[in-house]
């Protein structure tokens, strides 16, 4: 029973479809597993066992009925705790919010309810969703599968770890500079940020709005499309859901990419890349070329003033999200947390502006100098080799900053120009930790990155690998 935790997602619910294996065994395994080794990785926040098996009962007395089954009927899920579901705390990571109850529930987790899913609980994550690592000064650190001296990559640090611990097949996230990203990279996983507002973010907790995607993690490329195809689409009671054209994420799953181009950028994101990283990079384009994908060298606008607006953006718009509590309860803040948000109160309303007002001319231009004509751009997730939780958290205020600016180095741009990006497990560097790439596309070019990402996982197995003492919980 124990080898059903091997499964990924579009597995999972392929064998409770056909009857090989019921959404009850499913279901406890996925408990077991959590109980077991989430506290290892620090990467639980709360779990409604009970709740969870009775709607797996209920998928299975469906089953038998010959009832019709949702996409993602009688597979366990968790989420990143900031994702609200109506009577169930929800934390954000903080404890000013360590009692809060909603009243509503997230659109992304009603879209998983209808198509079937079991939510099993809630995942840890960086307080109010601000670290790239998964540090939270009152939850303590995320940790990494693979090596419990790193983190699991922030802010969506429970997710990363989960999914690459084999707890759960797939988990939520939310990205505003990176926070699907991070974790995917760190912890070896796939990870998708979507198009800005393709995913309704009705119900999850807002970090800085203009910026806040919300997307999947997974073990395969495959398992994420599975996933947007369910929670993709408007939604009124999100301003900035907008309708977008009827994507098919699935259907261009051939592992062949002729026909498609494929641009790598230099200067920027080469020189924010070590060595060894850069090698990995290498590798990955020579199998995306493998697949059939053309490639091209292209170069970046002015990264500096992409990185600086979009740190304008998204400081003015959590520091106005805070206001209230940072005057009442500033000392329920972690002094990283609150050092990020203050400079937002000190920036004029025509700084912010002219970052709004900018946005659009500079997503074209960056569209313009890293992609050109191509389909995708190809850059890294992270420049870096995953740094070790002391080389993040230990230092000078200064030391620290610049540490967390390395690691968020290549994804924070993408969130000021909205475009989508997925990231996939690359390979290894000397410390036995994971790397990764980003594709990063058009808006609503999410079915190609897919199409790209799952042509590389058809040749490579970096996303098959098992962290150490991650295996069977008897």
């Amino acid at each position: 029973m124990s080898g059903l935790f091997t499964l990924g997602l579009v597995e999972m619910a392929d064998a409770v479809a056909d009857g090989s294996v019921t959404a009850l065994a499913l279901t406890e395994v996925a408990l077991k597993r959590l109980e077991t080794l989430g506290p290892r990785y620090n990467a639980i926040m709360a779990l409604d066992g009970g709740t969870a098996l009775e709607a797996a009962r209920g998928v299975d007395r469906a089953r038998a009925a010959g009832q019709p089954l949702g996409p993602l009927a009688g597979v366990p899920l968790a989420h990143k705790d900031l994702f609200y579901r109506a009577g169930r705390v929800c934390t954000g990571g903080s404890i000013i919010r360590k009692d809060f109850v909603p009243d509503v529930t997230a659109t992304a987790l009603e879209r998983f309810d209808r198509a079937g899913a079991l939510d099993l609980g809630t995942l840890h994550l960086a307080e109010f969703a601000l670290s790239p690592t998964g540090f939270n000064a009152h939850y303590g650190h995320g940790l990494s599968p693979w090596n419990t001296a790193y983190g699991a990559g922030g802010s969506s640090s429970g997710s990363g770890a989960s999914v690459a611990a084999r707890l759960v097949p797939a988990a939520l996230g939310s990205d505003t500079g990176g926070s699907i990203r991070h974790p995917s990279a760190m912890s070896g996983v796939v990870g998708l940020k979507p198009t800005h507002g393709l995913v309704p973010a009705f119900g999850a907790m807002p970090m800085a709005p203009s910026l806040d995607t919300l997307g999947p993690l997974t073990r395969t490329v495959r398992d994420a499309a599975r996933i947007m195809s369910v929670i993709a689409g408007p939604d009124p009671r999100d301003a900035a859901s907008l309708p977008a054209p009827r994507l098919d994420f699935e259907g261009g799953l051939t592992g062949d990419l002729k026909g498609r181009t494929i641009a790598v950028p230099g200067g920027y994101y080469r020189e924010a890349t070590t060595p060894e990283i850069q090698a990995l990079m290498d590798a990955a384009v020579a199998v995306l070329k493998e697949a059939g994908a053309r490639i091209v060298e292209t170069g970046t606008p002015d990264m500096a003033l992409v990185n600086a607006l979009m740190q304008v953006m998204m400081t003015v718009e959590a520091a106005t999200l805070h206001r209230r509590w940072l005057s009442e309860r500033p000392q329920d803040y972690g002094a990283q947390v609150r050092a990020r948000i203050l400079p937002g109160f000190g920036l004029p309303a025509t700084r912010y502006a002219e970052a709004l007002m900018l946005r659009a001319g500079i997503t074209r231009e960056w569209l313009a100098a890293a992609m050109g004509d191509a389909d995708m751009a190809l850059i890294p997730t992270l420049g870096i080799p995953v740094p070790t939780i002391a080389e993040t958290t230990q230092g000078t205020p200064e030391e620290i900053g610049a540490a967390l600016g390395r690691v968020t180095a290549c994804t924070r741009g993408i969130n000021y120009l909205g475009l989508p990006s997925l990231s996939v497990p690359c390979g290894f560097t000397a410390n036995a930790m994971p790397a990764a790439f980003q594709l990063v596309g058009r808006p609503y070019a999410e079915p190609a990155l897919l199409q790209a990402g799952d042509a590389y996982q058809r040749r490579t197995d970096f996303h098959a690998r098992l962290p150490p003492d991650c295996g069977p919980v008897d």
